[in-house]
């Protein structure tokens, strides 16, 4: 028994911020927002589009992709955003209705930009659990942009943040694009030196001006940059390897790292340390850092390319604020008898 992905949807924004768009509003130089941070441009959501618009319209591109009827599907888990159009409100059920998903139960899940890895793992795992999930879809909005001051130096690292939507259908023993292992990694000691300090239920009710402060800040600049240098690399390393191991490969068997947005001296560094060459991955600075969407664009943007081909053996990896570091093999292509 295995489990595969039978298509991927994507909806990506028309309006973009660029680089030029970014100097103005930080007082970053042009270049360096492009060739350092590696932004060219990102996509931005407008007022019409709200979180849940961006995993619908996906959606409806995974649905159609994989040859699958909204109403044939069992289970549809969104991996979304927490900044959803309302608060402590399930987008996962909405997003089912809208589609005619009328067998579908859902809940919604959050991992930060991990959530698109957990959700497949948990997916999975419910599926080869039970018999009555056959097709699962997985959903994902995010316009955490909406969340970043870029006027406020200490989140100047969140500058790539734009919007997009993102989603996957999973099938049961689909025979081809098998999803192996994944691992992931905590470290909580993080969890509250980035973070929107208002409209939560320690600062509640609100207060005059909250509105104003309703983005993610930093409390203490210098001591979240050395925690993160400390920890950062060596956690994505770790999870990489560890979801290779457990699907039965090393390190050197990678094939294609579909890895979220970071700067770009990052991104060079992933590559070195696991003897990856450029083509065997995609640095997405056409659009920036798309939250737990990155990795099935990169996908996406890896099969179009040609970088992505028939037993290609795909990790994506991610992290997310708080933080979790999170990444999952794929073996793509027809499915190999040991797998099934």
């Amino acid at each position: 028994m295995h489990v595969g992905i039978a298509g991927i949807g994507l909806y990506i924004p028309r309006h973009n911020m660029s680089a030029a768009d970014l100097a103005q509003a930080t007082s970053v130089p042009e270049d360096v927002i492009a060739l350092k941070f590696g932004i060219k441009h990102k996509p931005i959501a407008d007022q019409g589009e709200p979180t849940s618009y961006l995993g619908l319209a996906a959606a409806r591109e995974a649905l159609a992709e994989a040859g699958v009827k909204a109403e044939d599907v069992d289970l549809l888990i969104w991996c979304g955003a927490q900044h959803k159009d309302y608060p402590c409100w399930l987008a996962g059920l909405y997003v089912a209705n809208q589609l005619g998903a009328t067998r579908a139960w859902s809940f919604d899940m959050e991992a930060m930009c991990g959530s698109m890895m957990a959700a497949i793992d948990v997916a999975k795992s419910l599926m080869m659990a039970r018999d009555d999930l056959n097709t699962v879809l997985l959903v994902s909005g995010y316009r955490n942009n909406d969340l970043i001051d870029l006027s406020y130096p200490p989140t100047r690292f969140m500058m790539d943040i734009g919007s997009a939507g993102s989603a996957c259908v999973l099938k049961k023993n689909l025979g081809r694009n098998v999803v192996l292992s994944s691992a992931f990694k905590g470290d909580g000691s993080l969890s509250e030196m980035c973070v929107v300090p208002v409209l939560g239920s320690k600062a509640w009710p609100p207060a005059a001006g909250d509105e104003a402060r309703a983005s993610f800040a930093v409390p203490d600049d210098q001591a979240f940059k050395a925690k993160l240098g400390e920890v950062t690399m060596p956690n994505f390393y770790a999870v990489i390897r560890e979801s290779m191991r457990k699907s039965g490969f090393g390190e050197g068997d990678i094939d294609y790292l579909a890895i979220l947005h970071f700067k770009r001296s990052a991104h060079m560094a992933v590559l070195e340390e696991l003897g990856l060459r450029e083509d065997q991955s995609t640095y997405l600075d056409e659009y920036g850092h798309l939250g737990q969407n990155d990795q099935l664009l990169s996908i996406k943007l890896g099969l179009e390319t040609g970088k992505i081909k028939d037993g290609s053996r795909i990790v994506m990896v991610g992290a997310g604020l708080g933080f979790v570091w999170a990444s999952t093999v794929v073996r793509w292509g027809p499915c190999l008898e040991e797998a099934r």
